[in-house]
């Protein structure tokens, strides 16, 4: 633990001891680091304890603050002060901030890590998940580096992860490319043949289909239907790869939903449902109760023709999941699919698996240009790619853009903006300030009156310092709180509030002065914990560690 980690224990051992609560009534407390510069005069920590207490207590919130004021010590608090009707502003003492300073240094990334994290949960992400029938249009790109950050944060906490994405190669869909792409290849031959409205129109078959003709020729008329379902498919998981891998994601498991028809698990999961009575016929179709777990209607799992729905692969899914020993599943989804969210639920309680079960919804991304919406059709093949995106604006700016907003709001990707090589742009402004920490370091390095720093110069902080140092701490808090709610793009908005916070205070303060050495060192001390703190940050973030810029 660090100091403030355990002044709020001590502080939570004194409320129950004195006033006889449990930790339930703890755990609907606050206690805060006070990170807003503008509010100085509200202390260091802040906690509405004395709000909480006097409802469970009976007693008057000022009174009670009052007590906790004249009675709670702590050698790292310098003084304790009651606000409006008993919020409570504790102040830390100046040798508070020198060790945590000093154990910033010390501990590195390692400060950041739970002090006790208990057993590590077992997590499958499962992301992006898209059809193998074409490239990754741009929306999929919000999906994609919500799971792949909340994994980078999740393995960091301490926690098992495997990043994983669901190939839905089963189905009706499959048929579709098959039969557009064999299209293109008659085409391509001379063939005089159209291809039907709902089938495949994007560019990427035609391309592929002159490929694969001047590969195989005229022979590949008499292969079979399988073949181009196949090749097709190969080809087009090759091409969301190399998209993911440019993009910076990189899965630990590509799962097929054929293999879950191919060795009968399908069949298997429909059966544990069916023992647990919460399968049923009509009209010669197979239901599952899923009004029964908060679902609007019951939902069709095998259909009168015999052919399954693609909620029946889903249970399947879930089941092999638990069965590779996950205790948390999460997956990432759009927004219109809420029901489906309810009605997973739904089957996994009827399934009485104990893993627990996330699901991401995922708003709608809209790319503007010029101040205006963009238009794509997926249908006529207008579409714009991830691809697109990435070539556009680059790996790093496509992945800070997609997180920075959270996921059930809508985002609008702004290219004009993306473009600029500006502090307009926040990823530059973030990355600028990761280099400038490390100009700073390098030039010290030449001044012979510094020498080397280390965690003894923690002795020379000063106030001008404290701001950061508790911004710096707060990253431990809000990494737990991401592990716990998902909410990515906490990430994303404390970088730029730590880039806006170093400005400001490199802006203000001289770091490398001859004539004041002690503070030089200090200061540079504060300088080395912001620029692993930037390093960490964008590592989670995925995003890279320029030298220079």
């Amino acid at each position: 633990m660090n100091i403030i980690e355990n002044i709020q224990k001590e502080f939570n051992n004194f409320l129950k001891t004195i006033f006889g609560i449990d930790d339930q009534i703890i755990k609907k407390c606050n206690f805060d680091i006070n990170i807003d510069d503008s509010k100085k005069a509200f202390g260091d920590l802040n906690s509405n304890c004395a709000m909480i207490l006097a409802k469970e207590l009976g007693r008057n919130p000022r009174q009670i603050a009052d007590q906790i004021k004249t009675e709670f010590k702590n050698n790292y608090i310098e003084k304790i002060e009651v606000a409006g009707p008993g919020f409570l502003n504790l102040f830390l003492t100046n040798d508070a901030f020198k060790k945590i300073a000093a154990e910033l240094f010390t501990k590195k990334d390692t400060f950041f890590r739970p002090s006790n994290l208990g057993k590590p949960k077992n997590f499958n992400i499962e992301f992006v998940s898209a059809n193998p029938t074409g490239p990754l249009h741009f929306g999929h790109g919000r999906g994609g580096i919500i799971g792949d950050v909340l994994g980078n944060i999740l393995k960091f906490i301490g926690h098992k992860v495997t990043k994983e994405f669901y190939v839905n190669d089963a189905g009706s869909q499959m048929q579709k490319l098959s039969m557009s792409f064999k299209i293109r290849c008659q085409q391509q031959l001379g063939i005089d043949i159209q291809l039907p409205e709902d089938a495949y129109h994007g560019e990427y078959l035609t391309e592929l289909a002159k490929d694969t003709v001047t590969q195989f020729g005229k022979e590949i008329l008499e292969r079979p239907d399988e073949f181009f379902q196949d090749y097709a498919k190969e080809k087009m998981l090759e091409m969301i790869k190399h998209t993911l891998h440019e993009y910076g994601i990189f899965f630990d498991t590509w799962f097929s939903e054929k293999s879950l028809h191919d060795t009968g698990a399908v069949d298997k999961a429909l059966s544990i449902l069916n023992k647990r009575g919460y399968l049923f016929e009509k009209d010669g179709a197979t239901w599952f109760k899923s009004t029964e777990f908060g679902d609007d209607k019951d939902r069709v799992i095998i259909k009168s023709s015999g052919e399954f729905t693609y909620v029946a692969s889903d249970i399947a899914y879930m089941e092999d999941k638990v069965e590779r020993g996950f205790t948390d599943l999460v997956m990432t989804l759009g927004h219109d699919h809420h029901s489906y969210a309810v009605r997973l639920e739904g089957l996994r309680q009827a399934l009485g698996l104990s893993s627990t079960l996330e699901i991401i919804l995922c708003q709608l991304v809209k790319i503007k240009e010029g101040g205006e919406l963009v238009r794509m059709s997926k249908r006529t093949g207008k579409m714009i790619t991830l691809a697109d995106i990435i070539q556009e604006v680059g790996k790093d700016v496509a992945r800070f853009f997609y997180l920075n907003r959270k996921a059930d709001a809508q985002l609008e990707f702004d290219l004009d903006l993306a473009m600029k090589k500006t502090e307009e742009n926040p990823v530059y402004y973030v990355q600028y300030a990761y280099v400038r920490t490390n100009s700073i370091l390098k030039k010290a390095g030449f001044e012979e009156f510094l020498g080397e720093i280390g965690d003894y110069d923690a002795k020379h902080i000063n106030n001008s310092e404290h701001f950061l140092i508790k911004k710096i701490v707060s990253l431990k808090q809000m990494l737990q709180n991401i592990s716990e709610n998902f909410h990515t793009h906490l990430l994303s908005y404390y970088v730029i509030e730590l880039a806006n916070a170093f400005h400001r205070y490199y802006s203000k303060n001289r770091v490398i002065d001859a004539e004041k050495p002690e503070q030089s060192r200090g200061r540079l001390l504060m300088i080395n914990e912001l620029r692993n703190t930037f390093g960490l940050c964008l590592d989670l973030l995925g995003i890279s560690k320029p030298e220079k810029m």
